[in-house]
């Protein structure tokens, strides 16, 4: 179903997704990225203060503006995958990595390849910052600036790839390449094997909602898979999306793959218009709820944030300001009753970047 308020957030819900079982990530992931030098799981911060605004019994924000050195969360698909890909390369063979961006999960690409002494060739989209650019360049990164939505850099960075005979590292899936985009997905399931440990080391309850910001939707399939592939009924899953970029909402509406055509957001690292064909048939089957939230709304959220402690760009904060669409306001009684969360609820909000991250900032 879906609806509009005065907040211009949209609503869709689907809530016998939750009897829905898949097979779980790889057990091995989450030891290699142990074996990375600065390595250590990112804070799961408790807010008191948000859980009772939302009207729940606990909040947690997973903190991802400080990993392996890097303002956003990126950095464990990324490493993963190429990893994946120099086991299959002859012993001291050269690569390119060649990736294209809305800013975070570049700036990670360009970092593991300078660190393995890689080349990196990243084509950013017209929306990307400046700042955000210069961040990759500095990388030791080369860096394409292209004209359009991140979907066209995407092809760009295909094309550039297939032409000069580099690895694509891409985050999305299409027909016919879908294999490293498979293992950035799995490389995201550390995040969530973390926060297992740490909500038992808080003495915290399973969570009944998580809340994910959704790009392409690869970090909402890792989502998806973890809670998916265990026994129990699992938490409530919701997707947010900023109201200019929201190909999940439109295409769980729909029923099938919908490509939206983007306009501006401050929430650059969403603004998406085509959900990865890998990520598709697990949203579709796993994801609880989808709504949208306006750049205001985020801003504001990363304001709050920031101000509880917990540093955060505008993406990282949708999720704050999804769970506030979701679960407070005049709409609140009947989303509550989708998403089955109660007054003793636990809630998770991963919190995706830095304040760092987006130089458009709070």
């Amino acid at each position: 179903m879906t609806d509009t308020t005065a907040s211009r957030t949209s609503w869709y819900a689907r809530p016998a997704v939750r009897e829905w079982r898949c097979p779980p990530p790889p057990a091995e992931v989450r030891a290699f990225h142990e074996t990375l030098p600065g390595y250590a799981p990112t804070p799961l911060t408790e807010v008191p203060p948000l859980a009772e605004e939302l009207g729940v019994g606990r909040v947690f924000v997973k903190d991802e503006s400080a990993r392996l050195g890097l303002p956003a969360f990126k950095a464990l698909g990324a490493y993963w995958a190429v990893h994946r890909i120099l086991a299959r390369q002859p012993s001291g063979t050269p690569l390119k990595l060649v990736t294209a961006t809305d800013g975070n999960h570049g700036r990670a690409v360009a970092r593991i390849a300078r660190r393995l002494g890689q080349r990196a060739h990243v084509f950013v989209s017209g929306g990307v910052h400046p700042g955000a650019a210069a961040a990759i360049e500095g990388e030791g990164a080369r860096v394409t600036r292209t004209r359009g939505s991140y979907d066209l850099a995407v092809r760009a960075a295909a094309d550039a790839a297939r032409a000069e005979g580099s690895v694509l590292v891409q985050d999305t899936a299409w027909e016919g390449y879908e294999e490293v985009p498979a293992w950035i997905v799995e490389g995201y399931s550390t995040l969530f094997a973390e926060v297992d440990a740490q909500l038992a080391a808080a003495g915290a309850a399973a969570p009944g909602l998580v809340a994910v910001p959704v790009g392409v939707g690869s970090l909402a399939q890792a989502a998806v898979t973890h809670y998916r592939s265990r026994d129990g009924r699992g938490p409530a899953l919701l997707a947010v999306e900023p109201t200019a970029a929201a190909p999940a909402l439109a295409s769980l509406t729909r029923g099938e793959p919908l490509p939206v055509t983007t306009g501006e957001t401050v929430m650059a690292g969403l603004n998406c218009g085509t959900v990865s064909r890998l990520a598709w048939p697990v949203l579709r089957q796993g994801l609880d709820a989808a709504l949208t939230v306006s750049d205001a709304d985020a801003l504001a959220a990363a304001l709050d944030l920031g101000a509880l402690g917990v540093s955060s760009g505008p993406c990282g904060a949708a999720t704050l300001a999804g769970a506030r669409a979701a679960l407070t306001g005049a709409a609140a009684p009947a989303r509550r009753g989708d998403l089955a969360v109660g007054p003793h609820a636990t809630v998770v909000l991963l919190n995706t970047e830095g304040q760092e991250a987006n130089p458009h900032g709070a």
